[in-house]
C-alpha cells in the first residue's frame, strides 16, 4: 500500500527572501512531476502558511498566496523556515515564534533557510546545535544567540531533527537533501538534473564569502585583493600593503576600513583561511604545507585562526569536508 504524501509547511511572512520559498518547493514539486508521470502516487503536500494567511509579499515584490496558521491541522512533516529581510519583524510576532514552538515537537524535521535560522533560535530550538545561515550573518546570530554553534562554510548543517542552511540558493541543496533521505540518491539526482542544480554542491558558502564581502561599486581596492589572493604567503602586513598603494599607513588604514567595514589584518586572515579552507577540502596536501602555502607561517597560528573565525580546527574541518 503507498503511503500518503509527507506534508511540508514553509512559514512565511512579509519581505521574506522568494528563494528561500520557492527553491524548496519546487524541489518537492518536481519529485512529484517526476513519479506521478510514471503512475505513481505524489511523494509530497507542500503549502505555505503565514499568520494570517491571503497574499504574502516578499523581499522581490512578487507575492505568495499562504493559508493562515489556523489551516494547518494534519500533523507536518516538515516544517521549512525562510529568512530574508523581513526576518527582523517576523522575531517580533510572538504568533510565528508560540505556533513554531508549538508545531516542531510533533515535526519529524525542522529546518531553516538563511536567516530563517534566527527564528528557530529565538524559539529555543536550536540551544546547544550546530547551526549554518548565511555567511553574512553568522557573526550577528552567534552573538544574538551564543548557546548555538554557528558554522560558518556549511551549506547546510543536520543535527538531528532540525536542519539548517547557508543563504538563498543553499534552501535547494537543504530540500534535495531531504528528498535524498526519504527516497534515495536516484530520484534526488533525477530532480536536480531537472533544475540543473548539483545534488552536492562542491566545497562550502566560505569559498564565496570572503572575496565578495570585500567588494564594493566604487572597488578601489579591487586590484590589491587581486594581488593578495594570489601572494597570500607573503607580507600581507599593513606597512607592506600601504606602500604598494603608495599610501601613507595612517590613511591606508583609514580608507580600507571605511570601504570594507574591516581592518586591512582582519581581511587578510580570511582570505587565507578561505584559501586554506578549499585546500583542505581539495587536496590531500599536509596541514603544515597548507599553512605555509596560506601565509599562516606556522601549523597552530592557522588553527588559532580556524578556532576563532570557523569554531573548528583545521583537521576538523578535512575531515568534515574533504572531498579526496
Amino acid at each position: 500500500m503507498s503511503s500518503p504524501p509527507r506534508s511540508i509547511v514553509l512559514l512565511a511572512f512579509p519581505n521574506m527572501q522568494l528563494l528561500d520559498v520557492s527553491g524548496p518547493l519546487q524541489v518537492f514539486a518536481s519529485a512529484n512531476e517526476l513519479v506521478t508521470q510514471r503512475g505513481l502516487d505524489t511523494l509530497y503536500a507542500p503549502h505555505v502558511v503565514a499568520a494570517e494567511g491571503g497574499p504574502v509579499t516578499s523581499s522581490s515584490g512578487l507575492a505568495v498566496l499562504a493559508g493562515s496558521l489556523r489551516s494547518v491541522k494534519a500533523p507536518v512533516d516538515t516544517l521549512i523556515v525562510p529568512g530574508g529581510w523581513g526576518i527582523r519583524e517576523a522575531l517580533a510576532d510572538r504568533r510565528l515564534i508560540r505556533w513554531t514552538q508549538r508545531q516542531a515537537p510533533h515535526c519529524r524535521r525542522v529546518a531553516s533557510v538563511c536567516s530563517g535560522a534566527f527564528l528557530l533560535a529565538e524559539a529555543g530550538l536550536l540551544d546547544g546545535r550546530r547551526v549554518a545561515t548565511h555567511w553574512g550573518r553568522c557573526d550577528e546570530l552567534a552573538q544574538a544567540y551564543p548557546q548555538l554553534h554557528v558554522e560558518a562554510d556549511p551549506i547546510f548543517i543536520r543535527d538531528g531533527a532540525i536542519w539548517t542552511s547557508a543563504g538563498v540558493t543553499a534552501g535547494i541543496d537543504l530540500a534535495l537533501a531531504m528528498l535524498e533521505e526519504d527516497h534515495g540518491r536516484a530520484l534526488a539526482l533525477e530532480v536536480a538534473r531537472e533544475l540543473v542544480v548539483f545534488l552536492k554542491r562542491p566545497g562550502g558558502q566560505s569559498q564565496f564569502s570572503a572575496t565578495l564581502s570585500l567588494q564594493h561599486a566604487d572597488d578601489r581596492f579591487g586590484e590589491l585583493h587581486a594581488w593578495m589572493t594570489s601572494h597570500l604567503a607573503s607580507d600581507l602586513s599593513v606597512p607592506a600593503l600601504a606602500r604598494r598603494l603608495h599610501m601613507s599607513e595612517r590613511s591606508f588604514m583609514r580608507h580600507y576600513k571605511a570601504q570594507t567595514g574591516r581592518t586591512p589584518a582582519r581581511a587578510v586572515e580570511q582570505l587565507r583561511i578561505e584559501t586554506a579552507q578549499r585546500l583542505l577540502s581539495e587536496t590531500s596536501w599536509s596541514i603544515k604545507r597548507i599553512a605555509t602555502r596560506c601565509g599562516f607561517g606556522s601549523e597552530e597560528t592557522m588553527r588559532c585562526s580556524f578556532v576563532r573565525q570557523l569554531r573548528v580546527a583545521p583537521q576538523v574541518y578535512r575531515e568534515r569536508f574533504s572531498s579526496t
